[in-house]
């Protein structure tokens, strides 16, 4: 089908305006242009009941947790949930409004991961951040109000890559367990060679160009794509992993790789639901405030991630 009609609508005035692609940039300005693109697009931020800023020991230094509670209950379940942007951009700013919308929705803490960013810090750093805080939310539950035997993680475009890969590192390690996972159009193979990849090259939007400078920022050598950890579409097997709701996007030239990926996990005996909203575009799960389908989504994942706490345990 056509763009949809807001889509259509964002293009027209991204023309009108001269917008200009986020790798154009120097990085320092690309981060700031991102947020500042995400705090117009997205919807309002929703109260919750409780917003605390945590610090914990990570791999690379102290890494910084935001945690949104919805109510002041004892024993909710948890998303972790880390932030898009190629793993170059983005803080735990960029996710706000996702994760008090979820928060409310799903009815879960979630806690936001403040990852160490490429290029200064390039693959595995922010896979190794993830996993960590993945861990400390694990042994340390009962400190923000977390239910760990109900644990889940989510992210958009790279971070749902992270997650992705924090899955398979908890599954190697045997721990810990994981009840979900959230995949928004997460980029899944450094060298894919799909028709959404070459298709999707507008200027105006997330295009084939964006992502190989992402992955260029990303990897400090190309080689290091072959990892699973950089690339989980290339893991030996996929069996054993949390059940999945991977979201795409018809306009995205990282839809072909999500799908492959979710058609990996169900080949695998994973449960998973695959949706793709027709007529967007990437990033349009952080454009609730500018795209109804944005909305859909949020609350589509929300629904799922319901479903997958299931009660307490407890």
């Amino acid at each position: 089908m056509p763009l949809d009609p807001q889509v259509q609508e964002l293009r027209a005035t991204r023309a009108r305006l001269g917008y200009r692609q986020l790798y154009t940039y120097a990085v320092r300005d690309a981060r700031s242009a991102d947020l500042a693109s995400v705090l117009a697009m997205g919807d309002a931020p929703e109260p919750v009941a409780a917003v605390e800023d945590r610090s914990i020991p990570g791999p690379g230094g102290p890494l910084p947790l935001r945690v949104y509670r919805p109510a002041a209950d004892a024993r909710l379940p948890v998303l972790v949930y880390f932030f898009g942007g190629g793993w170059m951009l983005g803080t735990i700013e960029t996710s706000d409004a996702i994760c008090r919308n979820l928060a409310n929705a799903a009815h879960c803490t979630v806690v936001a991961v403040g990852y160490r960013l490429a290029p200064e810090h390039p693959f595995p750093a922010a896979v190794h951040d993830c996993f960590a805080a993945v861990r400390w939310i694990h042994a340390h539950g009962a400190e923000i109000g977390a239910d760990p035997a109900r644990l889940a993680v989510g992210g958009d475009s790279a971070g749902g890559n992270l997650a992705a890969a924090v899955t398979l590192l908890a599954r190697d390690a045997n721990g810990p367990t994981i009840t979900a996972q959230l995949l928004v159009y997460p980029n899944t193979d450094h060298l894919s060679d799909t028709p959404s990849g070459r298709q999707n090259d507008d200027a105006l939007f997330f295009n084939s160009r964006s992502v190989e400078s992402y992955w260029s920022n990303y990897l400090a050598r190309p080689a290091d794509g072959a990892d699973p950890l950089a690339s989980p579409l290339r893991a030996a097997h996929h069996r054993g992993l949390p059940a999945a709701l991977v979201i795409t996007a018809e306009y995205d030239p990282t839809r072909d790789e999500a799908e492959e990926y979710a058609d990996r996990l169900a080949k695998a005996g994973v449960p998973v639901q695959l949706t793709r909203y027709p007529g967007m575009v990437h990033g349009f799960f952080a454009m609730g405030g500018t795209l109804h389908a944005g909305r859909r989504a949020l609350a589509e994942a929300a629904g799922f991630l319901r479903t997958s706490f299931g009660p307490a345990t407890g």
